[in-house]
């Protein structure tokens, strides 16, 4: 029997989850409660963009559609870090080919979203979910244009309706689902970086540009068109805050004074202050993903997390993966959904922490020279034995150890690299073979 099944939310989790539903051979259906991208001009530079890393690839190379997302992705091989005097300083991610990808989330969406239809999902926008049944897989919807109204019945009710989900709402109303909430004390807002005159990247494009400052920085990451999306993120209250920078003589003595060399490249500086919002950052937490064999939650509307380790997109593509795994060992969908909760919600937890522990190695360590050095020497000692050490960032980015096992073992590691950097003298002596050993040893 073909399966019906209901996606609620065309953002990139649901539009990809479909891929994997249609090559299943389900009829799928995908309820959005915006208007289709598609038929918009898209402006670069309206929407953090995204980093995609291995997590991600595995997860579109599942569904064979990896070959369309490289067209549209620019390679990054390294950190980039300007200081306040507009030094800079590199920070390779991996080995030499290593590199994780710029893409913009709107190109991305769209591109999604057409390669869902063109595999037999049907779109539907406008339709906001209003109610639901989740016990029986109904959910009830109303354009927003017309405010008609519609049940739809299904045999799989999915909700990737990211972080303001109403599924995941309705599953702590009526099922007393646990839910935490937690906003972040920093905000953030989008700036961009203009092309030069012929197009031309007036930053290096293959590299993930940072302004780290203590407790706020900027980052900035290369679009097709030759501009750079970025992100200022800061405190909400207190010095250097988001609550102090009000007027033109603020905002450009801000930059000009922390920035320098990232305000000379933004010339309309404050026209574009005053006309992007400034946003909130939070972690949501939830448990369990889904009722009984009829519903479950999937990508930011069952994990969203904060955005420094640049992994909400490669969990919420990851999920489809794992999903998929798990529908090819369980018929019962009943015992398919109970295993994905217990599967997915520790890696879920783990990017959370992994995600506020990089903020803080982003904004206070990568300008901070033993931090560097600690990093060198990691980096010695795995490719002297790859066996037994692979660095945090590597983990996460470059290969698919769950989200929990990287953080369990990234943190036995910095304890180790503790004792390491508290040695005499280990400016000079980090390079010898007696470091090399005494690392072994600890191990």
């Amino acid at each position: 029997m073909k399966k019906n099944v209901t996606i609620v939310g065309a953002g990139l989790v649901g539009s990809l989850l479909s891929l994997y539903m249609t090559k299943r051979g389900y009829s799928v259906n995908i309820f959005e409660r915006r208007k289709d991208l598609r038929s918009e001009v898209i402006t670069a530079g309206k929407s953090i963009n995204l980093a995609l890393s291995e997590r991600g690839w595995s997860s579109l190379r599942r569904v064979g559609v990896d070959d369309e997302v490289k067209k549209i992705a620019i390679p990054m091989y390294k950190r980039i870090m300007h200081d306040i005097d507009g030094n800079l300083t590199e920070q390779p991610y991996g080995k030499p080919d290593q590199a994780i990808y710029s893409v913009s989330r709107v190109e991305l969406n769209i591109l999604l979203m057409k390669l869902a239809e063109e595999r037999g999902a049907k779109l539907h926008f406008n339709e906001k979910c209003t109610d639901a049944n989740l016990e029986e897989g109904r959910a009830v919807f109303q354009n927003t244009s017309n405010n008609i109204r519609k049940t739809v019945s299904s045999d799989l009710l999915i909700g990737a309706d990211g972080a303001f989900s109403a599924i995941r709402k309705k599953m702590i109303s009526q099922f007393d689902h646990k839910y935490e909430y937690n906003e972040i004390d920093h905000d953030y807002k989008e700036l961009l970086i203009p092309a030069g005159d012929n197009g031309d990247y007036l930053l290096d494009k293959n590299a993930l540009h940072i302004w780290p400052r203590g407790e706020f920085m900027v980052i900035a990451l290369a679009n097709l068109d030759g501009s750079f999306t970025c992100t200022l993120f800061a405190p909400k209250k207190g010095k250097n805050s988001f609550e102090n920078l009000n007027t033109e003589s603020d905002v450009e003595e801000y930059f000009n004074t922390i920035f320098p060399d990232f305000a000379a490249l933004v010339p309309d500086l404050y026209s574009q202050w005053s006309s992007n919002p400034t946003s909130t950052l939070a972690i949501i937490r939830t448990f369990p993903w889904h009722v009984g064999g009829s519903s479950v939650l999937i990508g930011d509307s069952a994990h969203a997390t904060v955005p420094f380790y640049g992994q909400g997109m490669n969990a919420g593509f990851e999920d489809c993966r794992v999903f998929d795994d798990l529908l090819n060992e369980y018929d019962d969908m009943q015992e398919c959904l109970k295993n994905y909760t217990k599967t997915r919600k520790p890696d879920g937890d783990g990017l959370q922490d992994l995600s506020l522990h990089n903020f803080i190695v982003m904004r206070d360590k990568t300008a901070d020279p033993k931090f560097l050095l600690q990093k060198k020497i990691e980096s010695k000692f795995a490719n002297l034995f790859p066996e037994k050490w692979i660095p945090l960032y590597t983990m996460v980015s470059f290969t698919t150890i769950p989200y929990s096992k990287a953080w369990e073992i990234g943190m036995r590691q910095e304890n180790l690299m503790k004792n390491i950097m508290n040695m005499p003298d280990i400016e000079k002596t980090w390079n010898s073979d007696e470091i090399m050993q005494k690392m072994h040893d600890l191990l």
